[in-house]
């Protein structure tokens, strides 16, 4: 695990962001003021906390999940047993890979436990690459483009309206996104893969930690009022860095409910942020075809690395 032995602003900085919190919050959790905080990171390597805020430091550090500690360990350039100046740390959310069917970025989420649901069960998944961005409109034109598909019901002349082509794709049922799925050569992602690339190895509430934030994402009280593009809430991105796996749209999973249903994960912006919490459960009937369900897709670790290396 990564140590600090000594505290100037710039580890202060980085373990703040690395927690994904402001400096109000920051400070609070520190039990110091935020003009404090601000004066830390001012300065950077040219101060040094008191010994008392150094322990406090220690401590929040210490206490840290480890997709926090692998973000702070990449961001100060610590090595895992502590030393510094080693920057061969491979953090969480790195192995990013272009798929070679449709071209979309996909993240690799290793294999390994992780809490589920809202008891947070122990569950174990092998590893497997999810893609890092909610399918737009433009990768979906290209599907239907080489398959002749069905285009979604409020395309005009069966082309999106181009300032919507990096936004994700809407108004397909279950079987439209499998469809894509099939011809990328993934598949949609099980319900416990989508949770685990929203929520890390350690059950965190949100993708971005423990904070309830909707500024982190498109929610109803944000009043955006229609879905933004896949990359617009940085801020929000999960441990693995895959973006939108809360608010923009709700996002199909291959696990079927009952006969003719499946889970859909992540609440969109229509979605009340309570009910966006990525570890809740909603399903519906796979010919639902909304203004604010779209999906990504995944695939097992070694089918890609096959693929890729070949």
């Amino acid at each position: 695990m990564a140590t600090v032995q000594q505290w100037s602003g710039v580890e202060v900085r980085a373990l703040r962001e690395a927690k994904r919190m402001s400096l109000r919050d920051f400070a609070a959790h520190l039990g110091v003021s935020e003009r404090m905080i601000s004066k830390w990171e001012a300065s950077g390597a040219d101060i040094t906390p008191r010994p008392i805020n150094q322990a406090a430091l220690d401590t929040a550090l210490g206490r840290c999940d480890p997709d926090t500690k692998a973000r702070f360990a990449n961001l100060t350039g610590f090595s895992e047993n502590g030393t510094e100046g080693d920057r061969h740390v491979e953090p969480i959310g790195s192995s990013q890979v272009r798929h070679p069917s449709d071209g979309s970025l996909m993240v690799k989420v290793d294999g390994g436990v992780f809490l589920s649901g809202p008891s947070n069960k122990p569950v174990w998944l092998p590893a497997f690459y999810i893609d890092v961005y909610p399918v737009t409109n433009a990768e979906y034109g290209r599907f239907l483009a080489a398959t002749g598909h069905e285009p979604p019901q409020h395309w005009k002349g069966g082309q999106p309206a181009n300032q919507l082509a990096d936004h994700p794709v809407v108004f397909v049922t279950w079987k439209d996104a499998a469809a894509y799925a099939d011809w990328a050569g993934k598949s949609l992602p099980s319900s416990e893969q989508w949770e685990k690339a929203a929520r890390g190895t350690r059950g965190a509430v949100y993708p971005w930690g423990d904070q309830p934030t909707p500024a982190k994402c498109n929610v109803r009280e944000n009043g955006v009022g229609e879905t933004t593009l896949v990359d617009c809430y940085q801020s929000g991105a999960s441990p693995y860095g895959v973006y939108d796996l809360c608010g923009n749209v709700w996002e199909w999973c291959s696990t079927e409910s009952r006969p003719g249903r499946h889970e859909l994960k992540g609440g969109s912006w229509t979605t009340p942020f309570e009910r966006a919490v990525p570890s809740s459960f909603n399903d519906a009937a796979e010919t639902m075809c909304d203004d604010d369900t779209g999906f990504r897709c995944a695939v097992p670790a070694e089918s890609l690395e096959v693929e890729t290396d070949a």
